[in-house]
This record gives C-alpha cells, structure tokens and sequence, in this order.
C-alpha cells in the first residue's frame, strides 16, 4: 500500500500560506554553483530540444523536467540539480520546446502531456548511464506521470523510480482553479509569456486564433480551445485535457514513482490527490504534507537545500 501516511515536511512557522510557500522560491531563492553544459537534439520531427547537463563523475542521471512556461533556469530546478550533484548524480534539465531562450522551429510549443519529446531525451541518453531517475514539476510532473504510464511497455529498464511534484494529473478539473478569482496572477503571468511566444510565432506561421484573440483570453480552456487543441488536432479543449491528463494511466505505472502534492496548494483541485488509487497501486506513491504550496516545500538550513529535495534524494535511493 505505497500510501505515504504520514509526511515529513514541517513547514517553516512563517510561511504556512500556500501563496506564500508558491511566489517565495521564485522571487527570493539563489541557487549558486550550478553550470550548465548545453546540448541540442534533434527531434523525430525535425524540431530541437535543447538539454542543459551537469556532470558527476557518475553512471546516475536524473532527467528534471520543468512546469508551465519554466526553463532549466527555474530555482526549483536548479535545487533538485544542487542536490543530485551533491549525491553524486549527473543531472539533466531539458526545456520543452520553446522555454530555453529560443523559439522551436514548429508552429506548435508543447502541451501538458505532449510526453514524446520526454521519450526522445531518455533515448538520447539512456545507454550511457546504468541508473536513470526522473523528475517532474508541476505540468512536468503530469507529463512524467504520463509516460510512465501511458509507455508502460516500452520504458526503458534503465529507468529505476520517478518522483513528481505539484502534478495536475486531472488537467479538465485544474483549468477552473487556476483561473479562481484568487489565482488570477498566475494565470496572469503564464500568459505573459506565452502571448510574447504566440505573437513571435504569428509572423512566421498562420496560426488558428489571431493575437487579437488571444489578447482577450481570459481562462486556459479559452487558449486551449482556440489554440492548442487545433494546433495538435483536438476537436477542443476537454478532448486534449482527456488525452493529456495522466490519472487515467497511474495504475499502470510499473516503475516506483512517488508524487508530492501538498493539501493546500493554490492551483490543483481535489481530483489532484490519489489517495485511494496509490492505496491500491504496487508503484505509484502518494505523499500529502499539510503545507508546502505548488512547488514551495521551503526549508531553511545550512546547505540550503529545500524538503523537495531531500525527499527526492531519499526515495531514489532507497530504491536504488
């Protein structure tokens, strides 16, 4: 029964509020002595990826994926790179197609469970390394999710456990929270970037939806209506949220995975948390922490490492 029963984060006493545990790491957290060595590959469509590396003297990898409109850059990404490297693991974090710095050749980015191009960066790298580890953030934690079980049969062997956070598994019962009265600023700030990315991309493509258009759109099912859902041949939003939702494939998963949501984050609903499926799953973890917010878990310490991290670190390597 890999139900986690009992969470070990404590939340620092002055960050209990989710809002606060979610904005605090991307406004205020420095992450030093993380470099990067970037690589660029090709995809099966004749796209890139590009591929930020850091190396250990290690046959272990993690392959880190970020959340909506993230980058390689992102704190949370370059804490979980700290602390893998920490312990000795060679760290991956790959950027979905149009969040390194650069727009992708494509007159479509990527989507919440567009797991393909996940799929490719494991076959680039999967027969240099004994170990593989992934992880997931938010969007990316859907994603992951996902390919773990939608690819059940294929994943590679060398693909040991997976550890996902802050996931929106059910992407049809998300789309009304995130655009709540009270998390209209982060909606607000995912489609900041995305409108600069919608507008590159309509000087050089003929896209479904107009800028005017999508300057007036005011929800996610709006933007994946008029854009998204055509752009990779949906009939509407609800059909690529059905697709793209990895909840409907958890019970397949074959390879320990363990997912960290926490009670009170601000932007998944109550059909975010699996708690009976992991009761009855052989693979799939569920851990619940009362706080943490989407992708907080804040801890303050002398290495300044947070609880996501630890916490990662200790499920790979209790299963290693």
């Amino acid at each position: 029964m890999p139900l986690v029963q009992s969470s070990s984060y404590v939340s620092p006493i002055l960050f209990k509020n989710p809002h606060v545990q979610t904005i605090y790491p991307a406004l205020f957290r420095q992450t030093w002595g993380v470099r990067y060595y970037r690589e660029r590959i090709t995809t099966p469509d004749d796209d890139f990826l590009d591929l930020d590396w850091s190396f250990v003297s290690s046959k272990r990898l993690a392959i880190l994926t970020h959340g909506l409109e993230g980058h390689s850059g992102h704190s949370y990404m370059l804490g979980m790179v700290k602390a893998l490297n920490r312990q000795g693991i060679s760290a991956l974090a790959w950027n979905l197609r149009g969040c390194s710095g650069e727009l992708n050749r494509k007159e479509y980015f990527y989507h919440m469970g567009i797991s393909d191009d996940l799929e490719t960066v494991i076959n680039h790298v999967k027969d240099n390394f004994d170990e593989i580890y992934l992880i997931g953030f938010s969007l990316g934690g859907n994603l992951t999710l996902k390919y773990l079980g939608q690819r059940a049969e294929q994943v590679s062997s060398r693909v040991k456990s997976a550890v996902t956070f802050s996931a929106p598994i059910d992407l049809k019962a998300c789309s009304n929270k995130v655009t709540a009265h009270q998390n209209w600023v982060y909606f607000r700030k995912f489609m900041w970037t995305i409108e600069q990315k919608i507008s590159a991309k309509s000087m050089v493509f003929n896209l479904p939806a107009s800028m005017a258009q999508i300057k007036k759109i005011a929800s996610f099912k709006e933007l994946d209506d008029l854009l998204t859902a055509p752009l990779f041949g949906f009939e509407n939003a609800e059909e690529l949220w059905a697709d793209s939702s990895s909840i409907g494939y958890l019970e397949k998963i074959r390879v320990p995975t363990l997912l960290i949501t926490a009670a009170d984050d601000p932007l998944l609903a109550p059909e975010c948390y699996p708690t009976q499926l992991a009761q009855k799953s052989t693979n799939f973890y569920f851990e619940r922490p009362d706080h943490g917010g989407h992708i907080g878990f804040i801890s303050f310490n002398h290495n300044g490492q947070y609880w996501s991290e630890t916490r990662a670190l200790e499920f790979i390597d209790r299963l290693s």
